[in-house]
């Protein structure tokens, strides 16, 4: 997808070698566990998961607790946690949401694999080294827990069961979100992705995981989703009714943001092919494989609205002036559609130029079309409908053609690689939200 930004791509993912990240001090994977007024459960969660990582996480590690404006003794329980053990820290904000205090320690962490679960740990640790692997080997961008996929093990009410499906089904249909479950509390992310995705992501509440997923997916990032064993928590603090409806204010804005190109999504873009075999191909057009699918899927549907068209002015006009009352109409519909479905040009930038340019290409399917009925008239004298629908296709067919050539080399031209030279690294990160500025408190 385009915008007008001045970042360049996101760098190919590289295998990442636990020897050299140990060397710099950085852990190669940072785990955080938000809580708010966790006294009791934040002790024993911490300790057990410290044991896990320690016992079979073969690469260093760190565990971050981000306390986000606890009442109770939960900063004073996580400070000890972090005198007492050298891989845990505790971070203090001010205010609460879960999405903001993980923004904010993710934005600051060093570490280049992030991860986060629920301090009632329901999810079964032994998923946590599946969570990350992909994301250390370079495979994945982003990894969730799924607790709905078929093989994992969910001991849980049916009210919260009938929730978690409802709220799934939502996003599959009115965001076309493909993954299987966005709010399991068990999730990680590379960090150079986080850089980019994290200012973009607007919740600081429950939403911030799905607005996150969704924004990944869209913009091609690869998600891995784990299958994981998950006992519910009877003590939970959420509020059921209260979230489902922030939940559904943020899927109506993160839709209408999507549906109008507000989004920079071409900030999350990847080379193709992280093989580096693959990166040193020259004189090879980018993205035409899908340039072309997009293309043909919008030529058939702009090719059975034409035919409608024609057929339906056909009923009160000559051919010549239904031909081109049709072809005018799908012209007009069959450029915005390639303008934003299969050149991926977002916003309202350059869209008169666009049609403009749509129009002359439109006159040379004219001539094409209009030339072929005259011919066909002129051999024929009276031919039948079925005769000049004939035609008529045949004669769009190869205009199509001519049509996707210009709309690639001319309308739509992709000047990225002139305006943004691939990087070598991760871009650094600019804008983040105006709640992540502030350097977290009591760190430790």
């Amino acid at each position: 997808m385009r915008t007008d930004s001045s970042w360049s791509t996101l760098p190919a993912r590289e295998h990442l070698l636990a020897g050299a990240v140990d060397a710099a001090g950085a852990p190669v994977l940072d785990v955080v566990v938000p809580v708010y007024n966790e006294e009791k459960d934040l002790e024993p969660c911490v300790l057990r998961l410290h044991d896990h990582l320690a016992r079979t996480f073969p690469y260093a590690f760190r565990i971050t607790v981000a306390d986000n404006a606890s009442t109770d003794r939960t900063p004073q329980v996580a400070a000890a946690l972090a005198a007492a053990l050298p891989r845990v820290r505790s971070y203090r904000l001010p205010e609460k949401g879960r999405g903001r205090a993980l923004r904010t320690v993710w934005s600051h962490s060093d570490a280049p694999v992030l991860a986060y679960m629920d301090v009632d740990l329901s999810t079964d640790l032994n998923a946590l080294l599946p969570l990350v692997a992909p994301l250390i080997s370079g495979h994945s961008d982003l990894a969730i827990g799924s607790r709905l996929a078929r093989s994992s093990r969910v001991v849980r009410g049916s009210k919260r069961e009938f929730i978690s499906r409802a709220y799934n089904l939502i996003l599959r249909s009115s965001l076309a979100a493909r993954f299987s479950d966005a709010q399991c509390g068990f999730k990680a992310i590379r960090r150079e992705v986080a850089q980019r995705l994290l200012p973009m992501v607007e919740d600081t509440g429950w939403f911030f995981d799905t607005e996150m997923l969704v924004l990944a997916e869209r913009a091609g990032l690869r998600i891995h989703e784990v299958p994981v064993d998950w006992v519910d928590d009877p003590d939970s603090t959420v509020h059921i009714v209260r979230t489902a409806t922030e939940d559904l204010k943020g899927v109506w804005r993160v839709g209408r943001a999507l549906a109008v190109g507000a989004l920079p999504l071409d900030r999350l873009a990847r080379p193709f092919g992280d093989d580096p075999r693959d990166r040193g191909l020259s004189g090879v057009p980018g993205g035409l494989a899908r340039q072309l699918v997009g293309f043909c899927v919008v030529g058939a549907l702009s090719t059975l609205f034409y035919l409608a068209l024609y057929s339906l002015f056909r009923l009160g006009v000559g051919p010549q002036f239904a031909n081109g009352g049709a072809l005018l109409v799908s012209a007009v519909a069959n450029t915005a559609a390639n303008r934003r479905l299969t050149f991926g040009v977002r916003g309202r930038g350059g869209a008169v130029r666009h049609q403009a340019q749509g129009l002359v290409v439109f006159a040379i399917g004219l001539a094409l079309t209009s030339g072929s009925l005259a011919a066909l008239g002129t051999a024929s004298g009276a031919p039948s409908h079925g005769t000049e629908l004939a035609v008529l296709i045949a004669a769009n067919l190869a205009a199509t053609v001519l049509r996707f050539l210009l709309f690639r080399a001319w309308v739509f031209p992709d000047r990225r690689a002139d305006r943004h030279p691939v990087a070598v690294g991760p871009a650094p990160v600019t804008g983040l939200a105006d709640d992540t500025h502030h350097e977290p408190r009591n760190v430790r």
